[in-house]
């Protein structure tokens, strides 16, 4: 079983068929990078995106799919997980994922590539297998399209030292909640919940999707590296700057400057100067307060959810989530 979900044991088993699932669809020719994309699928993922589908799908009356369907289609959202992963980790030059060597460690950049593409082909595919001529085959469509612009806002601002919030969390919006409110509102859909659950759904989803990208740039400043198992505090040098360093170069660029100017020639003492700053100028604590401001949405949400032990469920899971450590 998902050990993240060993106190949820039904919960636990329909991820374990997910799981199942995709290590099926993983089996290619090229057994070494099947390896590595099952031990990806392996390592340590929560896989929370299809724990809110199913979760979200207790809120239906009349399903409207079969449960092998509904597997089915949990487990299209994790593939499209796992692809933007693998790509993540070619942006980033990432040489660990989930505390497993990435593929584009071990393989190069262009296996990679093609790597993450192939995850998408079997996206589209469990698409096909469960959802044909559902009006959520354009919601997907759309979705991918949002996850995708996300991720270019977030390139497109490497090394820019005039980012706001609200570019920030137009980023977000695309990168990280459009997943997570495709599973909240797709499982609610296929559960068959009335259109006002499923609207609802959609908006719990995006909020814990925008607290949890919050709280997980807050834990780049953990000194406890094992908790995200990756290089902590590189995403500076390259120019990706998260939450806190964004809501302390708003309040005193001038004070940044000269240390973020360097780039990539930036040194690991230059490096702690910035993450001293940002702490000094209240970046963790801005952070802090605006991944809050979405946690209380998000809960707030989820109260007016009709009474389920789901709900309880996903009171318990959202707290949890988004107080990981911070």
């Amino acid at each position: 079983m998902v050990s993240y979900w060993a106190c949820y044991p039904d919960l636990g088993e329909k991820l374990d068929s997910v799981r199942t699932l995709i290590e099926r669809k993983l089996q290619i020719r090229n057994q070494s990078i099947g390896q590595a994309l099952v031990a990806l699928n392996s390592a340590g993922g929560k896989y929370l995106r299809p724990a809110f589908f199913f979760l979200f799908a207790e809120f239906g009356g009349t399903r409207r799919l079969g449960e092998e369907e509904l597997v089915t289609a949990a487990a299209s959202l994790e593939v499209l997980h796992l692809a933007t992963l693998v790509h993540d980790d070619v942006i980033d030059d990432s040489p660990l994922r989930r505390g497993q060597v990435t593929i584009q460690s071990r393989f190069g950049k262009d296996v990679a590539v093609y790597t993450g593409d192939l995850l998408f082909t079997v996206f589209f595919e469990l698409l096909l297998e469960s959802m044909t001529n559902s009006p959520y085959m354009t919601v997907n469509a759309k979705t991918m399209k949002k996850i995708l612009l996300g991720e270019l806002d977030q390139m497109s601002a490497y090394y820019r030292q005039d980012q706001t919030i609200r570019s920030y969390l137009r980023s977000a919006a695309g990168k990280t909640a459009a997943l997570f409110k495709l599973a909240s509102r797709e499982g609610a859909y296929f559960g068959g919940a009335d259109r006002a659950t499923v609207r609802l759904a959609g908006h719990i989803g995006f909020y814990i999707g925008m607290a949890f990208q919050m709280v997980d740039d807050l834990l780049d400043y953990t000194e406890d590296k094992a908790v995200l198992n990756k290089p902590v505090l590189e995403d500076i040098s390259q120019g990706i700057y998260n939450l806190p360093l964004i809501c302390a170069l708003q309040k005193n660029p001038d004070a940044f400057r000269p240390y973020l100017e360097k780039q990539q020639a930036m040194t690991a003492e230059d490096v702690a100067v910035v993450v001293s700053l940002m702490k000094r100028e209240g970046g963790l604590e801005d952070a802090r307060e605006l991944a809050g401001r979405f946690t209380q949405k998000a809960v707030a949400a989820i109260m007016q959810l009709p009474p389920h032990p789901a709900k309880d469920i996903l009171l318990r899971m959202t707290q949890r989530l988004l107080e990981r450590s911070v």
